[in-house]
Protein backbone atom coordinates (compact mmCIF):
# COMPACT_ATOMS: atom_id res chain seq x y z
CA UNK A 1 0.00 0.00 0.00
CA UNK A 2 0.95 3.67 -0.62
CA UNK A 3 2.26 5.32 2.15
CA UNK A 4 0.53 8.65 1.10
CA UNK A 5 -2.80 6.88 -0.11
CA UNK A 6 -5.86 5.97 2.00
CA UNK A 7 -5.82 10.14 2.79
CA UNK A 8 -3.46 9.34 5.24
CA UNK A 9 -5.13 6.91 7.37
CA UNK A 10 -3.59 3.74 6.14
CA UNK A 11 -5.97 0.28 6.76
CA UNK A 12 -4.14 -2.58 9.15
CA UNK A 13 -3.93 -5.11 6.99
CA UNK A 14 -5.83 -6.53 3.27
CA UNK A 15 -9.21 -7.44 5.76
CA UNK A 16 -9.67 -3.22 6.46
CA UNK A 17 -8.67 -2.33 2.84
CA UNK A 18 -10.98 -4.80 1.23
CA UNK A 19 -13.93 -3.01 3.92
CA UNK A 20 -13.14 0.35 3.19
CA UNK A 21 -13.40 0.05 -0.56
CA UNK A 22 -17.05 -2.03 -0.09
CA UNK A 23 -17.98 1.05 1.82
CA UNK A 24 -16.94 3.71 -0.14
CA UNK A 25 -19.17 1.43 -2.84
CA UNK A 26 -21.66 1.30 -1.23
CA UNK A 27 -21.77 5.44 -0.44
CA UNK A 28 -21.00 6.07 -4.81
CA UNK A 29 -23.85 3.81 -5.46
CA UNK A 30 -26.20 5.91 -3.21
CA UNK A 31 -25.39 9.32 -4.32
CA UNK A 32 -24.87 8.60 -8.16
CA UNK A 33 -26.57 5.20 -9.11
CA UNK A 34 -25.01 1.78 -10.33
CA UNK A 35 -24.91 2.79 -14.05
CA UNK A 36 -22.38 6.50 -12.59
CA UNK A 37 -20.28 4.09 -10.25
CA UNK A 38 -16.71 3.33 -11.57
CA UNK A 39 -13.60 2.32 -9.65
CA UNK A 40 -12.05 5.05 -10.23
CA UNK A 41 -15.17 6.69 -8.09
CA UNK A 42 -14.44 4.73 -4.99
CA UNK A 43 -10.66 4.87 -5.89
CA UNK A 44 -11.02 8.64 -5.80
CA UNK A 45 -13.24 8.55 -2.60
CA UNK A 46 -10.67 6.76 -0.69
CA UNK A 47 -7.72 8.68 -1.90
CA UNK A 48 -6.05 5.69 -3.61
CA UNK A 49 -5.38 4.70 -7.19
CA UNK A 50 -7.61 2.69 -9.44
CA UNK A 51 -5.20 -0.14 -9.60
CA UNK A 52 -5.27 -0.67 -5.43
CA UNK A 53 -9.18 -0.99 -6.18
CA UNK A 54 -8.02 -3.43 -8.88
CA UNK A 55 -5.84 -5.66 -6.26
CA UNK A 56 -9.21 -6.50 -4.62
CA UNK A 57 -11.80 -6.17 -7.38
CA UNK A 58 -11.34 -7.30 -10.96
CA UNK A 59 -14.23 -4.88 -12.22
CA UNK A 60 -17.13 -2.66 -10.70
CA UNK A 61 -19.61 -5.63 -11.35
CA UNK A 62 -17.42 -7.84 -8.75
CA UNK A 63 -17.49 -4.84 -6.61
CA UNK A 64 -21.10 -4.62 -6.59
CA UNK A 65 -21.33 -8.50 -6.35
CA UNK A 66 -19.48 -8.49 -3.06
CA UNK A 67 -21.01 -5.03 -1.84
CA UNK A 68 -24.24 -7.43 -2.20
CA UNK A 69 -22.49 -10.38 -0.43
CA UNK A 70 -21.29 -8.63 2.28
CA UNK A 71 -25.52 -7.47 3.55
CA UNK A 72 -26.78 -11.15 3.03
CA UNK A 73 -26.26 -12.25 6.53
CA UNK A 74 -27.66 -9.24 8.20
CA UNK A 75 -31.04 -9.51 5.91
CA UNK A 76 -31.49 -13.47 6.17
CA UNK A 77 -31.14 -13.07 9.99
CA UNK A 78 -33.30 -10.36 9.59
CA UNK A 79 -35.45 -12.30 7.69
CA UNK A 80 -35.48 -14.83 10.11
CA UNK A 81 -36.50 -12.83 13.04
CA UNK A 82 -39.36 -11.07 10.78
CA UNK A 83 -40.70 -14.94 9.17
CA UNK A 84 -40.33 -16.42 12.89
CA UNK A 85 -43.96 -17.30 12.67
CA UNK A 86 -43.96 -19.43 9.57
CA UNK A 87 -44.08 -23.30 9.95
CA UNK A 88 -45.09 -25.06 6.99
CA UNK A 89 -43.84 -25.42 3.38
CA UNK A 90 -46.33 -23.81 1.53
CA UNK A 91 -46.37 -20.56 3.72
CA UNK A 92 -42.22 -20.93 3.76
CA UNK A 93 -43.06 -20.78 0.20
CA UNK A 94 -45.43 -17.61 0.06
CA UNK A 95 -43.63 -15.58 2.85
CA UNK A 96 -40.24 -15.86 1.36
CA UNK A 97 -41.34 -14.48 -2.47
CA UNK A 98 -43.71 -11.50 -0.37
CA UNK A 99 -40.50 -10.94 2.11
CA UNK A 100 -37.97 -10.63 -1.05
CA UNK A 101 -40.87 -8.68 -3.37
CA UNK A 102 -41.22 -6.23 -0.06
CA UNK A 103 -37.81 -5.90 1.00
CA UNK A 104 -34.84 -6.31 -1.21
CA UNK A 105 -35.52 -3.90 -3.35
CA UNK A 106 -34.96 -1.09 -0.56
CA UNK A 107 -31.83 -3.24 0.72
CA UNK A 108 -28.59 -0.99 1.38
CA UNK A 109 -26.72 -3.66 -0.10
CA UNK A 110 -28.70 -6.80 -1.42
CA UNK A 111 -31.07 -4.27 -3.01
CA UNK A 112 -28.45 -1.41 -4.61
CA UNK A 113 -28.79 -3.09 -8.11
CA UNK A 114 -32.60 -3.66 -8.04
CA UNK A 115 -33.33 -0.35 -6.82
CA UNK A 116 -30.74 1.00 -9.45
CA UNK A 117 -32.78 -0.75 -12.32
CA UNK A 118 -29.91 -3.21 -13.17
CA UNK A 119 -32.23 -6.09 -12.55
CA UNK A 120 -30.50 -8.24 -15.57
CA UNK A 121 -27.24 -8.31 -13.76
CA UNK A 122 -29.31 -9.12 -10.84
CA UNK A 123 -30.98 -11.67 -12.59
CA UNK A 124 -27.90 -13.59 -13.51
CA UNK A 125 -26.61 -13.40 -9.91
CA UNK A 126 -29.68 -14.99 -8.43
CA UNK A 127 -30.00 -17.64 -10.52
CA UNK A 128 -26.26 -18.52 -10.69
CA UNK A 129 -24.88 -21.40 -8.07
CA UNK A 130 -24.31 -18.57 -5.39
CA UNK A 131 -27.55 -17.07 -5.81
CA UNK A 132 -29.49 -20.61 -5.12
CA UNK A 133 -27.24 -21.14 -2.55
CA UNK A 134 -28.29 -17.68 -0.68
CA UNK A 135 -32.32 -19.02 -1.48
CA UNK A 136 -31.82 -21.86 -0.10
CA UNK A 137 -30.36 -20.48 3.25
CA UNK A 138 -33.49 -18.01 3.46
CA UNK A 139 -35.69 -21.22 3.41
CA UNK A 140 -33.35 -23.14 5.56
CA UNK A 141 -33.10 -20.64 8.35
CA UNK A 142 -37.17 -20.61 9.16
CA UNK A 143 -38.37 -23.29 11.49
CA UNK A 144 -39.92 -25.45 8.85
CA UNK A 145 -39.53 -29.31 9.49
CA UNK A 146 -38.26 -29.64 5.96
CA UNK A 147 -37.05 -33.19 6.08
CA UNK A 148 -40.08 -34.64 7.48
CA UNK A 149 -41.56 -32.84 4.25
CA UNK A 150 -39.25 -34.48 1.98
CA UNK A 151 -36.86 -32.01 1.49
CA UNK A 152 -33.27 -33.01 0.92
CA UNK A 153 -30.34 -31.17 0.10
CA UNK A 154 -31.52 -31.36 -3.77
CA UNK A 155 -34.78 -30.86 -3.25
CA UNK A 156 -33.94 -27.75 -1.18
CA UNK A 157 -31.51 -26.67 -4.34
CA UNK A 158 -34.33 -26.80 -6.21
CA UNK A 159 -37.05 -25.37 -3.90
CA UNK A 160 -35.18 -22.53 -3.91
CA UNK A 161 -34.14 -21.79 -7.60
CA UNK A 162 -38.10 -22.16 -8.06
CA UNK A 163 -38.62 -19.34 -5.20
CA UNK A 164 -35.49 -16.94 -6.65
CA UNK A 165 -37.46 -17.36 -10.49
CA UNK A 166 -40.96 -16.69 -9.04
CA UNK A 167 -39.77 -13.63 -6.92
CA UNK A 168 -37.67 -12.92 -10.16
CA UNK A 169 -40.40 -12.72 -12.42
CA UNK A 170 -42.92 -11.11 -10.15
CA UNK A 171 -40.89 -7.90 -9.44
CA UNK A 172 -40.12 -7.41 -13.11
CA UNK A 173 -42.93 -8.30 -14.60
CA UNK A 174 -46.17 -7.14 -11.77
CA UNK A 175 -49.56 -7.43 -12.54
CA UNK A 176 -51.52 -3.64 -13.65
CA UNK A 177 -53.00 -3.21 -11.33
CA UNK A 178 -50.78 -4.72 -8.72
CA UNK A 179 -51.99 -7.14 -6.94
CA UNK A 180 -51.92 -6.48 -2.79
CA UNK A 181 -50.22 -8.95 -0.60
CA UNK A 182 -53.24 -10.77 0.50
CA UNK A 183 -53.61 -10.86 -3.43
CA UNK A 184 -49.99 -12.51 -3.99
CA UNK A 185 -50.21 -14.88 -1.18
CA UNK A 186 -53.45 -16.04 -3.05
CA UNK A 187 -52.10 -16.34 -6.12
CA UNK A 188 -48.61 -18.02 -4.78
CA UNK A 189 -50.46 -20.59 -2.92
CA UNK A 190 -52.97 -21.78 -5.46
CA UNK A 191 -49.95 -21.94 -8.29
CA UNK A 192 -46.75 -21.99 -6.82
CA UNK A 193 -46.89 -24.24 -4.12
CA UNK A 194 -48.91 -27.49 -5.32
CA UNK A 195 -46.22 -28.39 -7.55
CA UNK A 196 -43.30 -26.70 -5.59
CA UNK A 197 -44.71 -29.81 -3.20
CA UNK A 198 -42.18 -32.81 -2.69
CA UNK A 199 -44.42 -36.06 -3.45
CA UNK A 200 -45.39 -38.06 -0.43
Amino acid sequence: MRTRGWQGNLPADSEEARSRILNAAIASVERHGVSKTTLADVANELGVTRQTVYRYFKSVNDMLAAVAQAGADDFLDRMRRDLAHVSTVDDAIIETILYCLNRLPDEPSMGLLLRAGQTELFTREATSESGISLGAQMLGRLPVAWADNGYDDEAMAGLAELVMRVFLSLLQYPTTPPRSDAELREFIGRWVCPPARVPR
